[in-house]
């Protein structure tokens, strides 16, 4: 299982499945955070552009469809929504909206960006998860893993040893073809000779350690909690939930979001696809109803979702 949607996006752009023997096969993890935020948080955050609070988020969050609107719906009825690429532009935004909210998604990469807003005094809803304590739930969840493709830009924030706790043949992969064709071929050997242990095939990025600032700051800002996940439920100590209860948007608008109810099932699989279950042509939505431009469920939204992936690159023709 490649547990990066940029790793996703590579195999499938480069055919890499294509070239691999028929005993190997490829699935998609939860590697994409859009994907992986539950459904009530994204009703939570649209509770709250209802009510007249601007928000800032990066934009896949704005198309991710919540119970009845997205957050662009509400954009589009004239909300304070505000799309941004880089957290220094919500900095630029307080002066103009004191009260804004930053809807806070990412797993270890971009955690310490939003500790930066944090440390300016930004007010944030936080989704932000970790990647290790996933790992563990899937190594012993419904699929047969053999092995792992460890998430490159994740690893240069939490370096390698995070990893060692999972029992499990790893490698941390970089994102050309190349990259990744080595990390398979180390991969491979390593399950051939049942060695349950993680290498870096990375090392132009990824150090021992990882990055230590950003630690510090993740460190500071955050304290890590039980989160739900899409698809694999509330996993322990796996979120990454604001310190600052000043700061801390679930806290500072709790009267606003004790009025959001928890959302119904639908037919979107995506809880399925994002395990690994099922591809994404098993979805009764996909390609029917669901499709990037009108998306049901966050799988087909980001870009590093598996069912938009499989939309662009064709993913069903070659389902191995």
């Amino acid at each position: 299982m490649e547990i990066c949607g940029g790793h996703t996006n590579v195999i499938m752009r480069y055919g890499i499945r294509d070239i691999l023997p028929q005993n190997i096969r490829l699935i998609s993890g939860p590697g994409c955070p859009v994907c992986v935020s539950s459904q009530y948080d994204i009703d939570c955050m649209i509770e709250l552009a209802r009510a007249g609070i601007p928000v800032a988020t990066y934009g896949d969050m704005l198309r991710v469809p919540g119970s009845m609107l997205s957050l662009e719906d509400i954009r589009a009825r004239g909300g304070r929504i505000f799309e941004i690429y880089s957290t220094t532009e919500v900095i630029k935004l307080k002066k103009e909206c004191p009260d804004i909210v930053f809807f806070a998604i990412g797993f270890e990469t971009t955690a310490p960006m939003t500790a930066y807003l944090l440390n300016c005094g930004v007010c944030c809803y936080s989704v932000h998860k970790l990647i290790p304590p996933a790992l563990q739930v899937l190594a012993s969840g419904d699929v047969k893993i053999d092995g792992f493709l460890d998430p490159g830009h994740v690893s240069t924030i939490i370096g390698v040893d995070p990893y060692r706790k999972i029992k499990m043949p790893q490698v941390i992969a970089g994102f050309s073809p190349e990259r990744i064709l080595r990390a398979l071929c180390i991969l491979m050997e390593l399950i051939r000779d049942n060695k349950r242990i993680v290498i870096n095939g990375y090392p132009e990025a990824v150090n021992e350690q990882g990055n230590k600032n950003a630690q510090a700051l993740l460190n500071e800002h955050f304290i890590i909690t039980d989160s739900e996940w899409r698809g694999l439920g509330v996993l322990p100590m796996s979120g990454m939930e604001i310190a600052d209860n000043k700061l801390n948007a679930k806290l500072k608008y709790q009267d606003i979001l004790d009025n959001v109810p928890q959302p119904e099932d639908t037919q979107c699989r995506c809880g399925e696809i994002l395990k690994g279950l099922i591809e994404p042509v098993d979805c009764p939505l996909y390609r029917t109803v669901c499709t990037p431009g009108n998306p049901k469920g966050a799988c087909m939204v980001s870009t590093e979702g598996s069912c938009a992936i499989s939309f662009i690159h064709g993913r069903e023709q070659n389902p191995r």
